[in-house]
């Protein structure tokens, strides 16, 4: 493992694995003990001008090379995947404190991603459309936008680059991938060693590891990309968007959550507490639609909470190499200290904790409050952590209106006994996404995934993936001769 930390602590540009030339570096570390994995010199404006350059220079041959010769590179990343599973396994528990459940679960959907990839390489098809005008032929090309610049998240590093990555590149497009600080291996280098090794062309995907208080708005500022790929807070994505809008670039955001799982009084509790332990504990919380909120209706509530509660206190938080692990170390400290504090803050707004975790270093424990004033801020912000908020309601009028009482409107979840109640409730609900009797997180190749609200702007996966990364044009041909007017 450690050789991956070693080998690719590095630029990747114009397929040269390279030093930055920043003054500075970003220092990996290990989230659970702290251990030292990489030092990386930062990339500088120039550096991220230069891949983008090397970006602009290779695209032009890659979309004009056979679709079914781009769709070979993917069908080969995804036997290098295969093969390195084992070692891409510890990396993603070494630096993101991402427990052996958490990895699989990446690390599979990474799979079936790449798969779908494969599958887009051939999917852009053109069009002749009819003209009033006699003997004119009107084609619409779907054509690359040409260069797309994806900025990704540090909680699913691998998966939501390759998510972006993967197909801007499949539909013709060259990249400039920047991961999060906190992930650059995982999120960056990692994914470019395999699609170089996959036999992807020098330049078509470049890795830039800095930070905005080095480059600030360069990389979305730069006039070659056409496109930024987006996975983030809403409070970065909303200056992403303004920044690309101002400079004629399409944004494609996915952001933040606050999502609920709603308990109806006809609902198989047992299963629903399996549901809602899941969505809400998954990868330590750390998921943009994990269910900050559990709303259960008054008439189950006594029975929801008690099991609620004795299933959340068996969940085991500790090393994330230990495969009995389910609660692993949050990304960072300053993650850490923000989520005690907003338990803290949210007892002394008068919220019962009936379960009261503990943090140490970067180990929160999962904590259960309840009794949360209704007009609390907390419960309409997104909490990126183990934190779980039960809010008792009562009917279904009542539960619709405190669902959709948030700025955010990514995923949620019903729990139900009627199938039908369950889809119309999930349809009076202002979210991107709604999981009738499961759990609120899910991510499937070749569903449109995105939000509403200030959960973000486009879709990804599937056909989405056409509108997100390739344009329209048309190309109209007249057969004879066309009459003027003058």
């Amino acid at each position: 493992m450690s050789s991956y930390f070693t080998d690719l602590a590095q630029q990747y540009i114009d397929g040269e694995w390279r030093s930055g030339t920043g003054s500075w570096d970003i220092i990996d570390f290990n989230p659970y003990d702290g251990e030292k994995l990489a030092s990386i010199t930062i990339a500088t404006v120039d550096e991220v001008d230069e891949a983008y350059q090397a970006a602009a220079r290779a695209q032009k041959k890659w979309a004009a090379t056979n679709p079914y010769a781009r769709r070979a590179v993917f069908e080969k990343a995804l036997r290098v995947i295969e093969e390195r599973e084992q070692e891409i396994t510890e990396v993603i528990i070494a630096e993101l404190g991402g427990t052996h459940l958490k990895a699989g679960f990446e690390l599979h959907l990474a799979k079936e991603f790449l798969r779908e990839a494969i599958q887009l390489a051939l999917r852009p098809e053109g069009k002749i459309i009819p003209s009033p005008v006699d003997g004119k032929e009107n084609r619409v090309y779907r054509v690359p936008v040409g260069v797309v610049g994806v900025i990704s998240p540090f909680n699913f590093p691998f998966l939501l680059s390759l998510k972006s990555v993967a197909p801007a590149l499949a539909l013709g497009n060259a990249v400039v991938l920047k991961p999060h600080q906190n992930t650059p291996i995982c999120g960056g280098s990692l994914v470019a060693k395999i699609l170089e090794d996959a036999g992807l062309p020098a330049g078509l995907l470049n890795v830039v590891i800095t930070d905005i208080a080095e480059i600030g708005d360069a990389f979305i500022e730069h006039p070659i990309p056409k496109v930024i790929s987006f996975t983030g807070s809403d409070k970065v994505g909303r200056h992403v968007a303004t920044v690309c809008a101002a400079n004629f670039k399409r944004s494609v955001l996915e952001l933040g959550g606050n999502s609920a799982l709603v308990v109806l009084d006809d609902a198989d509790i047992d299963y629903a507490v399996d549901a809602a332990v899941f969505s809400r504990y998954v990868h330590q919380g750390q998921v943009c639609m994990a269910a900050n909120r559990v709303l259960v209706d008054r008439s189950v509530a006594d029975e929801f909470t008690e099991k609620f509660v004795a299933k959340v206190r068996t969940l085991k938080v500790g090393d994330p190499s230990d495969p009995q692990t389910v609660i692993g170390p949050v990304i960072n400290s300053s993650q850490a200290d923000a989520l005690s504090a907003t338990v803290e803050q949210a007892i002394a707004e008068g919220a019962t904790a009936l379960v009261h975790g503990t943090t140490t270093d970067n180990l929160v424990e999962p904590s259960v409050l309840t009794g949360l004033p209704a007009d609390s801020a907390l419960l309409r912000q997104e909490v990126f952590g183990p934190v779980a908020f039960l809010v008792p309601f009562d009917g279904e009028a009542e539960a619709v209106r405190l669902v959709n009482d948030t700025p955010y409107g990514l995923s949620g979840a019903v729990h139900t006994g009627n199938i039908e109640r369950g889809v119309n409730f999930a349809k009076q609900i202002d979210t991107g996404m709604f999981h009738v009797n499961d759990g609120t997180v899910h991510d499937e190749p070749i569903v449109p995934f995105g939000g509403e609200k200030n959960s973000g702007l486009g879709r990804l996966n599937g056909e989405t993936m056409l509108d997100s990364f390739t344009t329209l044009k048309w190309i109209s041909v007249q057969h004879g001769r066309s009459g003027f007017p003058f």
